[in-house]
C-alpha cells in the first residue's frame, strides 16, 4: 500500500487492473486502517476517473456473494448518498410503492455513512433481518415482490471499510461503488447523484451496461428527485431538465422532506408515509421517485402513466402490503 500511496500523492492515477487489484486486497484485509484511511482520503481530495472506478467495481463484483431471481427481470433504486441533505428514506419508499404496483425490486443498501439513516438502518429497526440465502431472497420476491440486500452481507470489501467510512463521515467512492455493483444485477436501475460530475460518470459506466438505466440529480444537490428545485433526468435514450411541478405537482420545502434526528425518528416517518399517513409533501417526493422507477422499466406509455399507477400503489395500500408481507417473512 506506501507504493500505491506514494503515487497518488504525487497526483498519479490507477490503472484500472490496479484499482482492481486493490480492492481485492482490501477484501483480504491485507491493509491496516490507518492505510486505508490514506487511500480514501486521497479520493477526498481529488476526482476520481473511470478507470478506477471500474477497477474498484470489478474488484468488487469478482468477490460479491452473487444472486440469482432465475430470470426475473428486477428492479433497483438507489442514490449514491452523500448529498449531505439527511432527507427520509425516500428511494426505499419509493421501491416498496414500485412493489406494490407488482414490479420486482432487489434494492441494495447500506448503513447511512453521512446520514442519519441509510437504507439499512430504516430497514432493520422496521424489523428486516439481512441475508445473503438466495433461497430465502428468492422467496421474499415472490410473496412481496422485493428483498432487500444489505451490501457487506455481499461484498467483503465493503465490510472491510464500514467503522472507517463511518468515523470519516465524508462522501467518498464507495458511496460512488454502492449502485454498480448489486449482486441481483438488475435490469432496470434508477440511481441518484448528488453532482453533475457524478452523473457524466454514471451516464458513461451504465450506457456499457446496455440495460434501461435513467440517473436523475436534483440541481440543488440532492441524489434523488427532491421537489425542492429542478431536476436533471438522464437515460440510455438522452437527458432532461424537469420542474417541479412536472414531476410532483408543485414545490416542497427542505424542511418537508427532513429525515429526522434518530434512526427511529427516520423509522416513524418511513412507517407514517407507507402507511399513507403521510404529509403531502413527503408523499409527493416519494410518488415522483417511483413514478421516474416505473417508467424506466418501458412499461408505460409516459410518465403521467406512471405516476398515476404509483399513486395507486400508494393509495390502495398495495405498498404497504408489499412490506407486511416481507416483515411477516423474517
Amino acid at each position: 500500500m506506501k507504493k500505491i500511496l506514494q503515487r497518488l500523492f504525487e497526483h498519479k492515477t490507477l490503472t484500472r487492473d490496479e484499482a482492481k487489484e486493490v480492492m481485492l486486497q482490501i477484501a483480504k484485509g491485507s491493509y491496516n486502517d490507518t492505510e486505508l484511511t490514506a487511500f480514501i482520503t486521497v479520493y477526498l481530495m481529488r476526482s476520481i476517473t473511470i478507470a478506477e472506478l471500474q477497477g474498484f467495481r470489478d474488484g468488487l463484483l469478482e468477490l460479491a456473494v452473487p444472486v440469482d431471481m432465475e430470470g426475473q427481470k428486477v428492479m433497483d433504486i438507489v442514490g449514491t448518498g452523500g448529498d449531505g441533505k439527511n432527507t427520509f428514506n425516500i428511494s426505499t419508499l419509493a421501491c416498496f410503492v414500485v412493489a406494490g404496483a407488482g414490479k420486482k425490486v432487489a434494492k441494495h443498501g447500506n448503513y447511512g455513512a453521512t446520514s442519519v439513516s441509510g437504507a439499512s438502518n430504516v430497514m432493520e429497526t422496521l424489523g428486516y433481518k439481512f441475508k445473503n440465502n438466495n433461497a430465502q431472497l428468492k422467496k421474499e420476491m415472490d410473496a412481496a415482490n422485493f428483498t432487500f440486500l444489505h451490501a457487506p452481507l455481499f461484498h467483503p470489501a465493503l465490510k472491510a471499510v464500514a467503522s472507517i467510512r463511518k468515523n470519516i463521515g465524508f462522501r467518498t467512492f464507495f458511496n460512488m461503488l454502492g449502485p454498480m455493483v448489486n449482486p441481483a444485477n438488475p435490469a432496470y436501475q434508477l440511481v441518484g447523484v448528488y453532482n453533475r460530475e457524478m452523473a457524466r460518470i454514471y451516464n458513461y459506466l451504465l450506457q456499457e451496461t446496455g440495460n434501461p438505466f435513467t440517473i436523475i440529480h436534483s440541481l440543488d444537490g440532492y441524489d434523488e428527485i427532491s421537489l425542492t428545485n429542478d431536476t436533471k433526468v438522464i437515460t440510455n435514450k438522452g437527458e432532461k431538465v424537469y420542474s417541479p411541478e412536472e414531476l410532483g405537482r408543485r414545490t416542497v420545502s427542505p424542511l418537508d422532506i427532513y429525515g429526522g434526528s434518530t434512526v427511529d425518528e427516520a423509522a416513524k416517518i418511513f412507517s407514517r408515509v407507507l402507511k399513507g399517513e403521510g404529509s403531502w409533501a413527503q408523499n409527493a417526493v416519494v410518488l415522483a421517485n417511483a413514478a421516474m422507477a416505473l417508467e424506466c422499466t418501458g412499461d408505460f406509455k409516459d410518465y403521467n402513466e406512471a405516476y398515476d399507477t404509483a399513486v395507486d400503489s400508494l393509495e390502495s395500500g398495495k405498498a404497504f402490503k408489499s412490506f407486511q408481507t416481507l416483515i411477516s417473512m423474517q
